[in-house]
């Protein structure tokens, strides 16, 4: 036995990096390939791999800690006979790809026919990085499931323009959101075959672009990296009967998506660390995808390319349940034959909406509290406020911002929300068992042209009056543009629906389920009210409550109203 020692790699540069995550921990067995460490700097995210197999003996760094090249990182006890020991100690301080290559090389040697395959494809490419030859391949629409008419809403991209891989291309409508399609690799727009407002299918071609020899090189030598990460994989797998266990060879190829449709069963967030290399990143960040929510199929689960596309196909295709009640048969109506008609269809999204309320209405059993709230200080603020900022941006030429008495809601919502817990809850399928959330999100509803749709105010509680009201301002406006990603829209735990711009006193809204309770609210009134003495003029804003009433009683629906007009009539207890 004998005690290795891996240490950081050349990172490019000499200033020192962050490490952003440890992906293995004393006491684990490690194959050559496997990722020990994690790290960032200021350009690029770089996965340090093992150079060596081993058991890990002890970690000498942590997350948060700086390391430049040569530091060590991990103690590894590897057998005294390990063939690939001189080669591991050369790759300690190697560069970065020279880590790689020789990271290969060992798995060579368990797996060598499929590795001299790979290494036998190195040479074309390399010859044909060289070359000035282009070719022209078709960009087509990802696969959609079974969505057969998905309408180009936006095409970003004209011919003759210049594209990077990952730029995106243009926007696909489904009936749940929308979909970017991200360019595949480098290249140049030749012509386009969509134009916008075309219904799309999978497979549809969008354009045809014109690729050099260079960038067909990156992809083979892409796809020659993926095969041989692949094959360290399987190998692990040989090797390791735990891995073995907990999958087959042909699983571990699947998308995430096939293997909820194989299986049956909805796969859950991964309790380690979430594996993904920086153009994933930057993929699920284009597209909206929570990588948390995402099972990798990579080496050591790490997310890939095709797990992040087979997540948001899934949301793309998931169609609302009909909920189990006895149905009402209709009889069908002729109404020309008392008069004259006009019959439009509506869009998507008011036929998504449609179904999701029809749903939430015929299994939640809804009752509204109703309240008033005396808001004549906070009105008298919110407008001296409002001033101040108009003075400052004019002196600084900069927009600070205004405040709106939405902005005064979400934030007076998420105070009464941790007071009364229970509004911040979804029932559990079953019915047996309440799922309490320890995060605030508050969704605000958003009315636009084409319907209404509720973008999401993550971690409300933890944002400033200020900081809330901008956030809104740029959720609507992407709303109104139909630039809503999925993950603006997710994840909400409680819901306000105000009609205060509009007009009205009062109404009934619709608890957006799974949430519990939803706030509604109406127009500002000046009414009479008597302080003891008098009746004096106040600023009445009035609040109407639904909820849940399997989850919330109707005492409990009382005393958050009142608890919230409290915080609104004084916003000072929203600091205690």
């Amino acid at each position: 036995m004998s005690v290795e020692i891996i240490k950081v790699p050349d990172t490019g540069g000499s200033d020192p990096v962050d490490v952003i995550e440890v992906s293995v921990k004393t006491g684990d067995s490690i194959v050559p390939e496997d990722t020990i460490v994690v790290l960032e700097s200021d350009k690029a995210t770089v996965e340090v791999p093992a150079p060596l197999g081993g058991k890990v003996g002890k970690l000498l760094v942590s997350v948060g800690d700086r390391v430049k090249e040569g530091d060590p990182l991990v103690e590894v006890e590897t057998g005294d006979s390990q063939s690939d020991k001189p080669d591991a100690e050369k790759k300690g301080s190697g560069k970065v790809s020279s880590a790689e290559s020789t990271s290969k090389d060992s798995a060579k040697d368990t797996a060598k026919k499929k590795s001299k395959d790979a290494a036998e494809q190195k040479p074309a490419a390399a010859k044909k990085s060289t070359g000035k030859s282009t070719s022209e391949e078709q960009i087509r629409v990802p696969d959609l499931g079974d969505i057969s008419d998905a309408e180009l809403i936006e095409l970003l991209v004209k011919e003759g323009d210049e594209l990077e891989a990952e730029q995106v291309l243009g926007v696909l409508e489904s009936d749940k959101a929308s979909l970017e399609i991200p360019a595949p690799k480098a290249g140049r727009v030749v012509s386009l075959t969509a134009k916008i407002g075309d219904k799309l299918s999978t497979g549809d071609v969008l354009m045809t672009i014109s690729v050099s020899g260079e960038s067909s090189a990156d992809a083979e030598d892409e796809s020659e990296s993926n095969a041989t990460s692949a094959d360290a994989a399987s190998e692990k797998q040989s090797t390791s009967p735990s891995s073995a266990e907990q999958s087959s060879p042909g699983q571990s190829q699947q998308p995430a998506a096939q293997k909820k449709a194989d299986q049956g069963a909805t796969l859950t967030k991964p309790s380690g660390p979430v594996h993904a290399g920086p153009a994933v990143r930057k993929l699920a960040r284009e597209l909206g995808a929570d990588l948390g929510q995402i099972t990798g199929t990579g080496p050591r689960a790490r997310i890939l390319k095709e797990d992040v596309h087979a997540h948001v196909k899934t949301l793309l295709t998931e169609r609302p349940t009909a909920a189990a009640a006895a149905g009402v048969e209709l009889p069908q109506i002729d109404f020309s034959k008392f008069g004259p008609t006009e019959q439009v269809e509506l869009n998507k999204l008011r036929r998504v909406s449609a179904a999701n309320l029809h749903r939430s209405w015929i299994t939640v059993p809804h009752v509204t509290q109703f309240d008033e709230a005396d808001i004549t200080d906070l009105e008298a603020f919110r407008q001296a406020e409002n001033a101040r900022l108009a003075k400052m941006a004019k002196a600084t030429g900069k927009d600070a911002g205004k405040l709106t008495m939405l902005a005064f809601l979400v934030k007076a919502s998420a105070v009464a929300l941790r007071e009364f817990p229970n509004f911040n809850s979804s029932l559990a399928l079953s019915g047996d068992a309440l799922i309490y959330k320890q995060y605030i999100n508050i969704g605000v509803a958003v009315d636009t042209p084409n319907g209404l749709v509720v973008p999401v105010i993550r971690d409300a509680d933890q944002k400033g009056i200020l900081a809330v009201a901008r956030e809104m301002g740029e959720l609507a406006e992407k709303a109104r543009n139909r630039k809503l990603a999925p993950g603006d829209m997710q994840g909400g735990s409680f819901s306000i629906s105000s009609l205060g711009g509009i007009g009205g006193t009062a109404f009934t809204p619709i608890v957006n389920w799974p949430e519990v309770a939803i706030l509604g609210v109406s127009r500002t009134q000046k009414k009479p009210v008597w302080d003891g003495e008098a009746f004096q003029p106040r600023d009445m804003l009035p609040l109407s409550l639904s909820y849940d009433h399997r989850v919330i009683d109707g005492a409990d629906a009382a005393r958050f109203t009142s608890y919230l007009c409290e915080v609104l009539t004084d916003l000072r207890r929203a600091l205690l």
